[in-house]
């Protein structure tokens, strides 16, 4: 019933005028974390399942307890309550060894990034690709501090800090990166989808888009509020679909 209860909420947005269309996506009740990358979309509930959406249905990703699962050119990729990193392989995950994240992903261009205490970290594509049986892996540190990083193949990367604070900057495969771009605002979260596109979850629950990205505004103009009538939790954006968790657990699937 809390279920049915959360998304009639979510039935009264869709008529806001914001320029997105919603629709209620397969459910995997309650979910808790999203993403998606290259027309694939994967999913942790709270119970630290991970699934992977195939049609209308949502199966379970392998048999370890994840807390963050990203998909992307490098596979899919996630770490558990101990912040040990995991790829997807043949079936399940494999455990990796080398760096330990407390949040992972696999968005860009074929590098893997992930953040632990503060601290930033890449894998080269190469070595991300290759990667198929346990084994150390050459994490590099970047300079910095964030607590939640995320990139795209456009070679674009945007974070977080503890304070909120947004970031920008663009990331190589073999994790070379250009000066950090402080942007306005303020989030907990922020996710860049396949062409670039970004979005940010701030501690209210409230979703923005950036707006006015070119080649000569990388790190855009302005934010667009995209507005919701409940507490958004987590979201991902890819291919036009924006993947939405509310703090209820229920997936909303919007696009323009």
């Amino acid at each position: 019933m809390k279920a049915v209860a959360v998304f009639s909420l979510f039935l009264s947005c869709l008529s806001l005028g914001h320029g997105w269309s919603c629709k209620e996506a397969p459910q995997q009740f309650p979910a808790a974390q999203i993403d998606a990358g290259q027309g694939k979309v994967v999913l942790r509930d709270i119970d630290s399942r991970a699934y992977f959406l195939s049609g209308s249905q949502w199966y379970r990703l392998g048999s370890v307890s994840l807390k963050h699962v990203s998909v992307g050119v490098a596979g899919i990729w996630g770490v558990d309550s101990d912040d040990t990193v995991y790829k997807y392989i043949a079936g399940d995950f494999v455990r990796t060894t080398g760096q330990s994240l407390s949040q992972v992903d696999a968005g860009g261009v074929s590098q893997i990034v992930g953040v632990r205490h503060n601290g930033i970290y890449c894998l080269e594509g190469s070595a991300a690709s290759a990667f198929k049986q346990v084994d150390t892996l050459p994490w590099s540190r970047l300079p910095g501090e964030l607590t939640y990083f995320s990139c795209s193949p456009t070679n674009t990367c945007w974070g977080v800090n503890s304070a909120g604070s947004i970031f920008y900057t663009t990331l190589s495969p073999t994790c070379k990166k250009d000066p950090w771009v402080h942007v306005p605002g303020n989030a907990k979260m922020v996710e860049v989808g396949y062409d670039g596109s970004v979005f940010v979850v701030n501690s209210s629950g409230q979703v923005f888009q950036r707006t006015g990205i070119s080649s000569d505004t990388p790190q855009g103009t302005t934010w667009s509020n995209i507005q919701m009538c409940v507490s958004v939790n987590h979201l991902s954006y890819d291919l036009g679909h924006l993947w939405i968790v509310s703090k209820g657990g229920i997936i909303l699937q919007c696009f323009h």
